[in-house]
C-alpha cells in the first residue's frame, strides 16, 4: 500500500481486503468469518468480506477509560456470545493509581453498554458461530492496540480454530504486540511516523450506529 491516504473506510476495506486476499490464506465460505469491531471497522470489514467472499458478523469492544480521564484507556474488553475477555494496561493503571475496585467498576460498567450494543446492532439476529472457524477481525487501524488485543482473546476463548487481525493501517509498537497473539496481522501500513489511524484517511468522519446496523443487514442478506 502506498503512503497516499484512502479517500474513506470503504476504500480502505476494498484495498485492505485485496491484501488479505493474497497474504492471510483465508478460505472462502463456511469455515471462514470477518468480525468487524465497530464503529468504523465494520465498514472496512464489510468490503473485505465482500472480498473474500465469507459471511461478515460485529465483535464488540469497549475501551475501559480511566474515570477522570475517559479518552484514555486502562483496557479494553471484548464479547463473542457468553465469551467475555478483559485486557488491562497495567502502565496506565499503575500510572493513575487505580484499585481493583475501580477497575471492575469500569468493567461492570462498559459491560452493560457492550451488550446494549450488540443487541442494538444485530437487530435481533443471533451472532455467528465461530468455533472452529477462521476467524479474521478487522478494525479501520490500530492505535494502542488494546481494544484489538481483548477481540483476539475472545474469538479464542469462544474457540476459533484460526484468528488473524488485519487493519489498514497501525503503530508499529501496537502491530508487534499483536504479532504473539494472533495467528497472523496484516497490516500494509505501520509507519515509523505513526501519530493516529486518522492519518490514513482524508474521510475519518465518525460512524454512526445505524451505519452499522446497515451495512451488517446488507452484508448478511447477501450470503
Amino acid at each position: 500500500m502506498s503512503r497516499s491516504r484512502f479517500a474513506d473506510r470503504a476504500a480502505a476495506g476494498r484495498a485492505l481486503g485485496a491484501v488479505v486476499a493474497e497474504q492471510a490464506g483465508l478460505a472462502a465460505g463456511d469455515r471462514s468469518v470477518v468480525l468487524g469491531l465497530p464503529r468504523g471497522g465494520v465498514v472496512v470489514a464489510v468490503e473485505v468480506a465482500a472480498t473474500l467472499g465469507t459471511p461478515l458478523d460485529v465483535l464488540v469492544v469497549r475501551k475501559l477509560g480511566l474515570p477522570a480521564q475517559p479518552e484514555l484507556a486502562m483496557g479494553a474488553i471484548a464479547a463473542v456470545g457468553d465469551s467475555v475477555e478483559t485486557v488491562r494496561v497495567d502502565s496506565v493503571i499503575v500510572s493513575a493509581g487505580v484499585d481493583d475496585v475501580t477497575f471492575a467498576a469500569v468493567r461492570d460498567r462498559e459491560l452493560v453498554e457492550l451488550r446494549r450494543r450488540e443487541h442494538a446492532y444485530r437487530a435481533g439476529r443471533p451472532a455467528l458461530d465461530v468455533a472452529g472457524r477462521q476467524v479474521l477481525l478487522v478494525d479501520d487501524g490500530l492505535a494502542t492496540g488494546a481494544t484489538m488485543r481483548a477481540a483476539v482473546r475472545a474469538a479464542r476463548g469462544a474457540g476459533a480454530a484460526v484468528v488473524t487481525v488485519a487493519v489498514p493501517i497501525g503503530s508499529p509498537r501496537a502491530v508487534a504486540a499483536l504479532a504473539p497473539l494472533a495467528d497472523g496481522v496484516v497490516c500494509p501500513a505501520a509507519p515509523e511516523d505513526f501519530r493516529s489511524v486518522g492519518q490514513a484517511y482524508r474521510d475519518f468522519g465518525q460512524t454512526s450506529d445505524d451505519e452499522v446496523r446497515r451495512a451488517l443487514s446488507e452484508r448478511r442478506s447477501d450470503m
